[in-house]
């Protein structure tokens, strides 16, 4: 596992001091090179949260994944390159409001840098470029014109306080996941993540996806329905043969092979 290799995997150039410039621009450059996707269980190839079987896919193979994958892969960059990162088990809001369970999502904390901690998630598909200063209340606008905050609640059902990232959308704040502060390991999330690619109940077995954040909007594979989105608009084109989808993967999102 080379950091170099890393590095060129999702075409970064810029400084390696563990300081938050350094933490931003990697982050963003994660965001537009390594694709949010689902591929591999819809091909028969089990995810395992083994860093170097991770390594070998993301980097390697050029691959994507979805968030154990690519958050517990850049949380072992960070750390080699001296950042201080807590991972974190997330439970994702359904359209009813309700939370999932413990281990639905992996994010990451990183510390102390700017005199602040950050959420850092490469791994939820379309969601904030940029690290989040993790402070409550606090509104955060992003260049792309979306917005994101931070806000502590207690679940007294629980008796454990909770953070829960919100999207300002269509409806007004939109709630993304919540989260604790307890730390975990990778393995932590292993029953989780079998889970989700094997459960008929789980969305990751119910349709491919493939998305990628582009500098101005994002590309998207939903099954055979590629959406293009730019400032102009939304954009749908139905693929009507596996050879169409192929090329797709290819271009858009240079996965040449699953």
């Amino acid at each position: 596992m080379e950091i170099d290799a890393y590095l060129k995997r999702i075409d970064y150039r810029g400084p390696l001091e563990p300081t938050l410039q350094t933490l931003q621009t990697l982050h963003e450059a994660h965001m537009l090179t390594v694709p949010f996707e689902n591929l591999s269980i819809h091909a028969s190839q089990p995810v395992l949260l083994d860093e170097e079987a991770l390594f070998e896919k993301i980097v390697l193979r050029q691959r994507g994944g979805f968030c154990y994958e690519l958050n517990g892969l850049f949380a072992w960059l960070l750390r080699q390159l001296g950042f201080q990162v807590t991972l974190l088990s997330a439970g994702v809001c359904g359209q009813s409001g309700d939370f999932g369970p413990e281990f639905d999502h992996l994010t990451l904390l990183i510390h102390q840098l700017d005199g602040s901690d950050w959420l850092a998630d490469v791994g939820f598909g379309d969601s904030f470029r940029l690290p989040l200063r993790f402070v409550a209340a606090l509104e955060q606008k992003e260049a792309n014109g979306q917005t994101y905050r931070l806000q502590k609640t207690r679940d007294t059902n629980m008796q454990r306080d909770y953070w829960i990232l919100q999207h300002f959308g269509d409806e007004g704040w939109e709630a993304q996941y919540r989260f604790s502060l307890q730390s975990h390991v990778l393995s932590d999330f292993t029953a989780m993540c079998h889970y989700q690619q094997t459960s008929p109940e789980s969305h990751f077995t119910q349709k491919r996806i493939c998305s990628l954040a582009t500098p101005t909007g994002r590309i998207s594979l939903s099954d055979e329905l590629l959406i293009i989105t730019t400032p102009q608009g939304r954009t749908e084109q139905l693929l009507t043969s596996q050879e169409e989808y192929a090329a797709a993967l290819a271009s858009y999102f240079h996965i040449h092979a699953i």
